[in-house]
């Protein structure tokens, strides 16, 4: 994705928020001016906001579903309102709020898992994003993006973190036989950033 195609969608989503804050409308895009045929790609996203250096709410679609420019509208939405682990957003924050954007490869099933130790030694070699999901029911899933690594680097503790979000015992994961894994990779940008300089 070119630095151009990342400002937009960053701009996108910061216009959504303050048009939401300042007249409770969603905003419209009029899909002939889009600069790139990319926006019209169906892709998994994330959208991730923070507040002064701490997590303010994330929401996104693993899978495909919606248009790219159509999901970071819906996605920058639900990570400032309905992220249930945080209060709304109120329009006093927008001004320190900085927006990060995930654009999502395709998941790809972690197969021919037999021990633990093997899962370890897999994200150890390839620090993916990773999705968790029980086979049996309740059916249980959460995911960690790939830029979670940053904050849990050692890959028993990352898993044993993701089991909780997903609301399972940390340990869950060494079941391999009842869980199943998905990985996949992200191109992530973050408002502040200079595309122009990191290109290449």
């Amino acid at each position: 994705m070119t630095a151009s195609e990342k400002q937009y969608l960053l701009s996108l989503a910061r216009r959504t928020l303050e048009q939401y804050f300042d007249e409770k409308t969603i905003i419209e895009v009029d899909e002939e001016y889009m600069p790139s045929f990319v926006f019209h790609e169906k892709r998994g996203v994330f959208v991730t906001l923070t507040k002064h250096g701490e997590l303010r709410g994330c929401m996104g679609n693993l899978e495909a579903g919606k248009v790219l420019y159509q999901a970071i509208i819906e996605n920058v939405l639900a990570a400032a309102l309905f992220d249930p682990r945080f209060p709304p957003v109120s329009q006093e924050e927008l001004p320190h709020l900085k927006i990060e954007i995930s654009i999502l490869s395709e998941m790809k099933k972690i197969t021919n898992l037999e021990t633990p130790e093997q899962l370890l030694a897999y994200l150890e070699k390839k620090k993916p994003g990773l999705v968790i999901k029980t086979l049996t029911y309740p059916i249980r899933e959460a995911t960690f993006l790939p830029q979670v690594w940053q904050d849990l680097p050692e890959p028993e503790e990352f898993v044993n973190n993701l089991c909780l979000k997903a609301g399972l015992p940390a340990d869950y994961w060494k079941e391999v036989k009842k869980v199943e894994f998905w990985e996949y990779t992200a191109e992530t940008f973050q408002e502040g950033e200079d595309f122009d300089a990191i290109k290449g």
